[in-house]
This record gives structure tokens, C-alpha cells and sequence, in this order.
């Protein structure tokens, strides 16, 4: 991709899963990178697992308190002297019917996926501005942010916020040049949805796969990072406030 070597990229959630494949790929294109994850274990290990690949480091926060993600991005802008790209991906879900979610479990989830959202994005914006030589954030979104999917209205609602909020950060960011997308990923790979559907049928990824996916097939973590990077890159130049969906399909089906 055109214009991504040296960006100095912070990743929130990059520890696994979609983050950390979207560290490998802009490490592979020549960015610096700085990860973030829950545990700083973790977080080692993955850039122990990627520092062959050029500069990496990995801090650990909860994105849902202030003053972690104060730490994680200042940190950031530490280590790499500054920020260029914002890959706004931390986030969580889990089954629940409607009826059965309780207020402790919703607030959980609007804490990570659109609070969390909402602070780590305003505080690289904040320094973005202060910076003054423009920008890029990716917020992670999700195809449940564009239509309703049973035992998941929490999630759903979280990441539909995600949505407004990404189309209204570009409305005020577009005149201090900071780029602002979303990505909208279907049914991807990753642990987390690994360990949502072990406790399911064992024949429902196959048949999700199959009724659900015109491709055929659930995503792989590689091709979200694929969008992110595009996004990203100066290929992307002209493209903000909107969303990338990337799903194989799964939305066209009625």
C-alpha cells in the first residue's frame, strides 16, 4: 500500500485476533507500531512474535478507564515519537437473548466497544490536532452494527453507535485533515468467536458458513487487516466518514 511506510500506528486490541494480524500487516509494509491488549503478556508475546518484522512494542490497559487509556496512548506517542495511525480495535462479545441480558452485562459491553471507542479515539485525536500534520483512525465496527442478529442486541447496539460515532468524528476532524472510517467485518476467525461458538452446536460454523456466507467460508483475521491497511494507506486518500464492509457476502443474503 502507497504512504504506510514508517506511520507510527497505535492498535488497541492488537494483542490477538484481528490486532495482532493487523500489526503483522503494517509491519510488513514498513509501519512502526505500538500494540495494546488487556494482559501484558500477551501483549510480549505477540511482538516477541513480531519484532522480526521491524519496531513493535506492546503496552497492556483496559480501555474503558480514562486513565489507561491516557497511559496507552501517551505511551504510545513515546515510543514512537508521535501517531500517524489510529487502528481503533479493541472490543468484546458474547451469546445472551434479550430477555436474559443484565444491566451489568450490557454496561460491559458498552464500556469496551463504544466507550472505549469513544475515549481512545478522542485522546489520539487530541493529539493528532495538537500535532497538526493530519491523520488516520479506523474504528472497528461490525456487521451487527447494520442489522440486528439474535442473542446479541447488546453487541448490535454497541456497534451501531460505533457507526454514528465514526460518521461524526469525520464531520469534525475532516478540516485538521484526520481521515475517519469504520470497518464492518462479518464472520471472521478469531479466538473470540472461537470461544463464543464452543459452547454451541458443533455443526454451526459449517452451517453459518454455509447458509449464511455466499463465499462459502468464514473470514480470516488477515483479510480484516487487509482493509485496515487499505484504509489507511494513501490509496484510501479521499475516502471518510463511511465503512468498509468486509463479510463475504453475508450481507447481501435476505
Amino acid at each position: 500500500m502507497r504512504g504506510l511506510a514508517g506511520k507510527r500506528v497505535l492498535i488497541s486490541g492488537g494483542s490477538s485476533g484481528i490486532g495482532a494480524a493487523t500489526a503483522r500487516r503494517f509491519l510488513e509494509e514498513g509501519a512502526r507500531v505500538v500494540l495494546t491488549g488487556l494482559d501484558q503478556a500477551e501483549a510480549d508475546a505477540t511482538v516477541a512474535g513480531l519484532s522480526a518484522l521491524g519496531e513493535v512494542h506492546g503496552l497492556a490497559g483496559d480501555v474503558s478507564l480514562e486513565a489507561d487509556v491516557d497511559r496507552l496512548v501517551g505511551g504510545a506517542v513515546q515510543e514512537l515519537g508521535g501517531l500517524d495511525v489510529l487502528v481503533n480495535n479493541a472490543g468484546t462479545a458474547w451469546r445472551e437473548p434479550f430477555l436474559e441480558i443484565t444491566p451489568a452485562h450490557w454496561d460491559r459491553i458498552m464500556a469496551v466497544n463504544l466507550r472505549g471507542m469513544f475515549l481512545v479515539a478522542q485522546a489520539v485525536a487530541r493529539h493528532l490536532v495538537a500535532q497538526g500534520t493530519g491523520g488516520v483512525i479506523l474504528n472497528m465496527s461490525s456487521t451487527n452494527g447494520l442489522g440486528g442478529e439474535a442473542d446479541y442486541a447488546h453487541y448490535n447496539a454497541s456497534k451501531g453507535g460505533v457507526l454514528l460515532l465514526t460518521r461524526t468524528m469525520a464531520v469534525e476532524l475532516g478540516k485538521h485533515r484526520i481521515r475517519v472510517n469504520a470497518l464492518c467485518p462479518g464472520y471472521i476467525q478469531t479466538p473470540l468467536n472461537a470461544s463464543i461458538s464452543a459452547g454451541l452446536d458443533g455443526d454451526f460454523v459449517s452451517g453459518y458458513e454455509r447458509d449464511h456466507i455466499p463465499l462459502g467460508r468464514a473470514g480470516l483475521a488477515e483479510e480484516v487487516a487487509a482493509g485496515y491497511a487499505f484504509l489507511a494507506s494513501d490509496d484510501a486518500a479521499f475516502i471518510h466518514g463511511t465503512e468498509l464492509v468486509i463479510d463475504g457476502g453475508q450481507l447481501a443474503i435476505m
